[in-house]
């Protein structure tokens, strides 16, 4: 299933080819008994997650963290009144999640008409716009010959279908034209635009499916929000067009088309009526089912607020709205569309307004079908024109790639390629504050930032849970001391964290706290497997690794004369709990957090901070200070744990970046504050000391500690000390 999936999303050339003869007449209305039947085909395999511990504790998990979303969607809405009111909380928050808060300035739109197209009902203008300076978006404006006065007009975003001859690629508006020449032959204006990454200019929609740019959820980043904005420019040039009747603009698109249709309809009040085909579905099809595995990015906003998907469809409401959609989908399954149009219908029926919302159903899988077509067609003339004619022209297409194509030459100053490195702004350099006071201020609001905008995902403090802390062996051999406790980080993620002493040790000077990576983890297992591996049989998927004795050796040497606690914690996905192997498996995993409003570098700092206070319960680690060690990508992640757990009096951190740009990835954080920020409020509370041999990216805790006069060893850079 989701390699079609994935094979759907890169390029539906093949789902846009034209269905046969026009079917005329009524369309059909879908029966309870297809819809009932369309059900079932949700098939098996639709899970991405495998059968190991890990696997089977990361499935539960998203099950009830997407459950949870699910149950609170909309849940407080009894009244329109109580509608009315987060109506415009969420319409400000669509907004903040596609990077659109606040609003780019509205600039020269600087439209070019390059050429025109005749046929003998209508006109085709090729034309550019820039919807921000250097952000060119290409397009087709189809116009009905013969008009004497404003025409109803339509805003046709297209889905995912590539047009390229030669490595030029002439957009996916030349796909879809069969669309708007249509709605031109019978009295609409239509005006068809490319997308980010299949238009003439070729910018990005993949950057956590295939690039790996997770900065992307740190910068606040996604490309749906660079498609809704260049929707709502289009909208602006259109208002400039004496042939469009801006009270009766529409928008359809199918696809990655039907997603952009919500958010702009979502967003923008000029849109009157709504026809998104095969583009959304709600949290279940995409995070449980596996959905998310068929889409890139531009499907998606960042979900700062942990919204499910009938919000956004909801903010359509009382407007016109028709959700149209195939029963055999397998990237917008039928029965996720149908609990989301379910939910949708409430808000309508508040307004007394349940005629104007649709469900529209046919026959078939994830493919331009006529009979879909047909149906929005009937919807746009009913809603945009007050009129319900027989339906008897098919949608044809008309012209070669070439006819339609806007740029001979792309321009030098465009930004397309390069978009996500801009669109939205990240916090400017901060200036050093001047006075204990100033600080206290400026570290309030960053410190509120990362509760609100990157760590609302964490479990609320009354709903956290009791740690349930479960000892499950304590050893001594080869002079060591070893014992294991299993405790609950949040509902459905059980950890293990590991304490290792002098044997005989009463009181340690210490209890220091190890964050393991996957390469750390393998390193210290390999070790303490020379002297304990029974006690650790369980803890390493797919058997233990070579034994290092010489590590264990090293080990032993370390305990004879120390007097601290040693404590070893592998977060989620690492260690005991490792889930899928897989290169690929792992992105989509790691998308299916973003898709929660979290990430899984934020869930594991939550994880931090439950091993520090499993620790403070025990009563060897009771009322003894307590340090935080971490290297490479643990470093960042021990770092931020250290923000929010009190009484931390020193935090060890090898090769910690120094921006968010290289890791750790949680959601939003640049739009407040970089690493070096992180560092300097850490070093306020704890003696900070970074392992690495570049000290150019930590000139800000440095100004900050001389300024406020903070002892000289609570920070420091020791370079030579490499570990």
């Amino acid at each position: 299933m989701t390699q079609q999936a994935n094979k759907n999303c890169e390029a539906e050339i093949e789902n846009s080819k034209l269905c046969g003869p026009t079917v005329t007449g009524q369309v059909v209305r879908v029966t309870l008994v297809l819809l009932f039947m369309s059900l079932q085909c949700l098939a098996a395999d639709r899970s991405v997650i495998g059968t190991s511990r890990g696997d089977e504790m990361l499935a539960e998990y998203f099950r009830t963290q997407t459950a949870k979303l699910s149950e609170q969607c909309l849940a407080e809405v009894k009244t329109l009144e109580d509608w009315e009111t987060k109506r415009q909380v969420y319409r400000k928050q669509l907004f903040e999640m596609l990077g659109l808060e606040p609003l780019p300035k509205k600039t020269d739109l600087k439209p070019v008409i390059t050429g025109k197209v005749e046929h003998e009902e209508f006109t085709v203008e090729n034309i550019h716009y820039q919807s921000m300076p250097g952000l060119y978006v290409t397009g087709n404006l189809y116009i009905p010959k013969g008009l004497e006065k404003p025409a109803p007009t339509i805003l046709y975003v297209c889905g995912h279908g590539a047009v390229k001859k030669n490595n030029i690629s002439y957009g996916n508006k030349v796909r879809y034209q069969h669309h708007a020449a249509w709605f031109a032959r019978h009295g609409y204006v239509c005006f068809t635009i490319d997308t980010l990454q299949l238009g003439e200019i070729e910018g990005i929609h993949h950057g956590t499916y295939r690039y790996k740019m997770w900065w992307w959820n740190s910068r606040g980043y996604t490309p749906a929000g660079v498609e809704a904005w260049n929707c709502m420019r289009a909208l602006d040039y259109l208002q400039t067009r004496k042939e469009v009747d801006i009270s009766r603009v529409g928008v359809t698109g199918r696809s990655g088309g039907g997603a952009y249709s919500w958010w702009i309809a979502a967003l923008d009040d000029r849109i009157k009526t709504a026809v998104p085909v095969a583009g959304v579905t709600d949290l279940q099809n995409h995070v449980v089912d596996g959905c998310v595995e068929g889409h890139c990015d531009c499907m998606y906003l960042l979900n700062t607020y942990r919204w499910d998907y009938p919000i956004v469809a909801a903010l359509m409401a009382p407007r016109p709205l028709l959700i149209s959609n195939s029963d055999k989908d397998t990237i917008f399954p039928l029965d996720g569309v149908i609990r989301l149009h379910e939910k949708v219908r409430k808000i309508y029926r508040l307004y007394d307004a349940e005629k104007n919302l649709g469900l529209h159903i046919t026959e078939g899988p994830h493919k331009d079908t006529q009979e879909l077509r047909i149906h929005a067609f009937v919807w746009f003339n009913r809603f945009l024109k007050g009129e319900n004619p027989l339906i008897d022209k098919p949608a044809v297409p008309f012209f070669e790639p070439e006819q339609l194509k806007v740029f001979d030459e792309l321009p030098a100053d465009q930004i397309n390629t390069r978009i996500h490195e801009s669109f939205v702004p990240k916090a400017p350099q901060p200036s050093v504050p001047q006075s204990a006071d100033k600080w206290a201020k400026q570290r309030k609001a960053w410190m509120k930032a990362l509760r609100e905008k990157s760590f609302r995902g964490w479990p609320r403090r009354a709903q956290a849970g009791p740690l349930d802390i479960e000892r499950l062996f304590s050893v001594k051999r080869g002079g060591i001391h070893f014992s294991a406790f299993d405790f609950t980080s949040q509902s459905h993620v059980r950890l293990r964290l590991y304490l290792a002493h002098r044997a005989g040790l009463d009181k340690p000077r210490m209890v220091t706290l190890n964050v393991l990576d996957e390469q750390g983890w393998t390193e210290w297992l390999a070790a303490m497997r020379v002297g304990f591996a029974d006690e650790l049989s369980d803890s390493a998927t797919g058997g233990l690794p070579e034994p290092d004795k010489n590590a264990f050796q090293r080990y032993q040497e370390m305990f004879k004369n120390n007097k601290d606690t040693l404590a070893y914690l592998a977060p989620r996905g690492i260690g005991p709990t490792a889930w899928n192997t897989g290169e690929r498996k792992r992105t989509q995993i790691r998308r299916r957090f973003m898709l929660l409003g979290q990430t899984i570098d934020g869930m594991r700092v939550w994880d931090v901070r439950r091993a520090i206070q499993t620790l403070r319960t025990l009563d060897l680690a009771r009322e003894v200070p307590m340090a935080l060690e971490g290297k490479g990508p643990m470093a960042g992640i021990v770092l931020y744990a250290s923000l929010f757990e009190p009484d931390i009096s020193k935090v060890d951190l090898w090769h910690l970046p120094d921006s968010h740009r290289d890791g750790p990835a949680f959601l939003n954080v640049l739009r407040y504050l970089d690493v070096p920020q992180a560092v300097a409020m850490a070093a306020e509370r704890s003696q900070i000391r970074l392992y690495q041999e570049d000290d150019s990216g930590w000139r800000f805790p440095r100004a900050v500690a001389e300024k406020l006069g903070w002892p000289d060893n609570r920070f420091q850079i020791q370079g030579k000390c490499l570990k």
